[in-house]
């Protein structure tokens, strides 16, 4: 089918266009995306679903008399409340894969910084591993079953406690084998087969937003979940081998240590390898993957026999032997590959685009690092908390107390209540400084905005100069995430001190002259922040699934992060892009061949989701195709925080191949969305010749700061709320619906003559 001729088989009537809402992080009902009371499901299911007015209602069609239809998907990404809680306790892993796709886009094809990530990822699980055997083999099994204090009115742990050291670390070894298995679990549970949802758009195209929804993950899924299993069990065994030879290894420990040391060995092989890693199809990776793991699973068998039947001594030490060294050199490989990555994207960002400035591109460091510092709290607060519960003492006392824990997540616990302190300080300074710049800013909009305002509306615009000063915070996240990022290294840092048995308590007052106490309350406080933390994350998933109005506020960073494929950790939450984006290519292709043209509406995220459906399309389908955009954060926070995935370049691929049909509406009262080309601010140049330059239309907002007649009240501030309702909105929807039915009339025009009109029409 060449591009001119109009697809067959048409079955609307002449010169009629549909309109396809796609809603953003709102989670909003199709009756309130299509403005309508009464809708009915046309295509999909309860999670992604495509809805319409129903016709024997009136008015069911839209401005200019466009079909109206909705796109659901807003349960993709959260879906049950059991599913929220999950994501919510993944969200290190989460944020270690989004540190994956925010690799700088200059120099080369970015495959260091890929396996950096990766190996990022990697250190993750194992400290996820690693703390549930501190909470079981050291703080249980080796601490509290061997002290008759600790056994005193716990019956529930008193019947191991007469029993061999080796048996119970066997018996106690089931937990960290449990929580490898119910991550391995939710992994890989069964759900719906994404195979209906293949695009005819083409194959993926590498580094680009149009690979998004088309990436085939499984392959490369598959391959890292059996790295990480394998990866996972090596370092149980290893723990557990390293407690049984520390009083002096016996031939069988030693091999058994030497296999489980391969295994690792050739799983960071593996994670470095890149280009194998990723192929989409089967290839020796595969097996080499699948034969690690077999071998790691397998070999925990020998190795619970060797701790459990081995009649030599047990070396007498106050925590499990050898596990506080362990959890100190994980800490330490983490802090290594941080500042390594760090380094590396310091120097690929050379030459990036200053508008890149978010995160002064050092994305993917930055999240690495936040991720980092957020697991490694949360795997010292389980630690600690249980510590906590065997005795109330062990975590403010010296190490010779009844259940002390491993003295590295002393330290990961106090650096965490320091970085905090200096996290909250820095956003407070942030604030503070630059409320002055935000407010004349804001101000002057408001003046050119409103120049001929009464003296009884000061009020009301000084609450509008406010809301586009907060609006404008966006921009100064920024460097508190970088701050933040280098707490959490530095921390890492302090960790490595266990492993010279220092504590924080002397070293501080050594050294720093701060008190010991000092130190106590620090990590009192720390421990009760980081579960204060952790219960937040819980409610606000609760929140944010129940109720759409939180979801705003909160869903933009989950659905960010979720958007992107599971490329650098297996136990991420799941990639609802790769449903709801060849979903949507595959619904605008059919409705693209049953009408004359397909306006494609799209708020916040659902923006993203059109530009990374337009890329895939067809060339006869993109040809009947135009976008309206608003509230969109592509270029106020995609470009800026993935420049190798959709820089503005992408942007302006995403505009020509429609043709430059395409209009994007955006306010200054928007904390999320943003402009995409240019501002359009009263007083900004006019337009040249460019047809990006014409794409974006702001909104004054409110729409006015006085009473109208009609009304009591003065007009709203939107902000980011959708405007589907705003005449501002219709008119836009009309001129789009306008220029497509003029392409369906011109017919067999060819596609340059048919982009000279385009904008030629835009010039008009």
């Amino acid at each position: 089918m060449s591009e001119e001729s109009p697809p067959p088989g048409r079955q609307g009537v002449p010169g009629d266009v549909v309109e396809l809402r796609v809603h953003g992080v709102s989670g909003a009902g199709a009756g309130q995306m299509l403005d309508r009371p009464h809708v009915h499901q046309v295509a999909g299911d309860r999670s992604g679903g495509f809805y319409r007015p129903r016709p024997d209602y009136p008015d069911s069609s839209g401005p200019g008399g466009v079909v109206l239809e909705a796109y659901r998907w807003s349960d993709l990404p959260s879906g049950t409340a059991a599913r929220t809680l999950s994501l919510v306790f993944l969200l290190p892993f989460m944020l270690s894969n989004v540190a994956f796709w925010m690799r700088p886009a200059d120099r080369g094809s970015g495959s260091g910084v890929k396996v950096l990530c990766r190996l990022i990822a990697l250190n993750l699980s194992l400290l996820y591993v690693l703390s549930a055997a501190g909470v079981a083999l050291d703080l249980i099994a080796w601490k509290c079953m061997g002290s008759s204090r600790c056994l005193t009115g716990r019956t529930w742990l008193s019947w191991l406690g007469g029993r061999p050291v080796g048996l119970r670390l066997v018996v106690l070894a089931v937990l960290p084998v449990a929580a490898l298995g119910l991550l391995w679990l939710l992994s890989v549970r069964p759900g719906r087969s994404y195979d209906a949802f293949r695009t005819p758009g083409g194959d993926p195209e590498g580094d680009r937003l149009s690979a998004v929804g088309q990436w085939d993950a499984m392959p490369m899924v598959g391959r890292l979940r059996a790295i990480h299993v394998a990866a996972a069990f090596a370092v149980l065994n290893l723990t557990l081998l390293a407690a049984r030879g520390a009083g002096g290894p016996s031939p069988l420990v030693i091999a058994l240590a030497t296999v489980a040391g391969a295994v690792l060995a050739a799983c960071l092989a593996m994670l470095c390898a890149g280009a194998p890693l990723e192929r989409a199809s089967a290839g020796p990776t595969d097996r080499l993957a699948a034969t690690a793991r077999v071998v790691a699973c397998v070999l925990t068998v020998p190795t619970l026999g060797v701790v459990a039947l081995d009649g030599a001594p047990w070396q007498q030490s106050t925590g499990l032997p050898g596990y506080s060294r362990i959890v100190a050199w994980a800490f330490f490989a983490q802090m290594t590959l941080l500042f390594a990555l760090a380094v590396l994207t310091l120097w690929r960002r050379h030459g990036r685009d200053p508008r890149s400035a978010l995160l002064r591109g050092l994305g993917a460091p930055v999240i690495a690092a936040v991720g980092v510092g957020l697991a490694s709290a949360l795997s010292a607060e389980l630690v600690y908390r249980t510590a906590y519960f065997l005795n109330r003492r062990a975590i403010t006392q010296s190490a010779g107390d009844l259940v002390p824990p491993p003295l590295a997540y002393k330290w990961a616990i106090f650096t965490f209540f320091l970085s905090a302190i200096a996290t909250v300080a820095t956003g407070g300074a942030v604030t503070l400084l630059t409320r002055p710049g935000r407010r004349r800013a804001a101000a002057a909009i408001v003046a050119q905005d409103f120049p001929d305002a009464p003296p009884e509306a000061a009020d009301r615009l000084d609450r509008v100069a406010k809301t586009i000063a907060r609006a404008r915070f966006t921009e100064r996240l920024g460097p508190l995430a970088i701050v933040y990022a280098c707490l959490a290294a530095v921390g890492l840092a302090a960790s490595v001190l266990a492993l010279f048995e220092f504590h924080p308590s002397p070293l501080a007052e050594q050294f720093l002259g701060i008190p010991g106490d000092f130190v106590s309350f620090g990590l009192t406080v720390g421990s009760y922040l980081i579960a204060g933390i952790i219960a937040g994350l819980v409610v606000g998933g609760l929140f944010a699934y129940r109720t759409a109005e939180f979801r705003r506020y909160v869903g933009v960073l989950w659905d960010l992060g979720t958007f992107w494929p599971r490329a650098a950790h297996p136990f991420a939450p799941p990639c609802y892009a790769e449903r709801a984006v060849p979903e949507l290519a595959k619904r605008i292709c059919y409705l693209a061949n049953q009408h004359d043209g397909v306006l494609l509406t799209g708020h916040s995220h659902g923006s993203v989701l059109l530009a990374a459906a337009v890329l895939q399309l067809p060339a006869p389908v993109r040809r009947r195709v135009a976008l309206l955009t608003y509230g969109s954060p592509l270029d106020r926070l995609y470009t800026r925080l993935f420049p190798a995935y959709l820089g503005r370049d992408v942007l302006r691929e995403v505009g020509a191949r429609i043709g430059w049909r395409w209009v994007n509406l955006w306010r200054d009262t928007d904390q999320i969305g943003g402009w995409l080309f240019a501002a359009h601010r009263p007083g900004d140049p006019p337009p040249g010749t460019d047809p990006s330059e014409r794409v974006d239309r702001r909104l004054r907002d409110p729409e006015d700061v006085v009473v109208p007649p009609s009304d009591s009240v003065p007009p709203p501030i939107r902000g980011h709320w959708p405007c589907e309702s705003d005449e501002r909105f219709a008119a836009a929807v009309r001129e789009l619906v306008g220029r497509l039915q003029r392409v369906a009339a011109a017919g067999g025009a060819d596609q340059g003559s048919g982009a000279m009109r385009e904008r030629e029409e835009g010039a008009a």
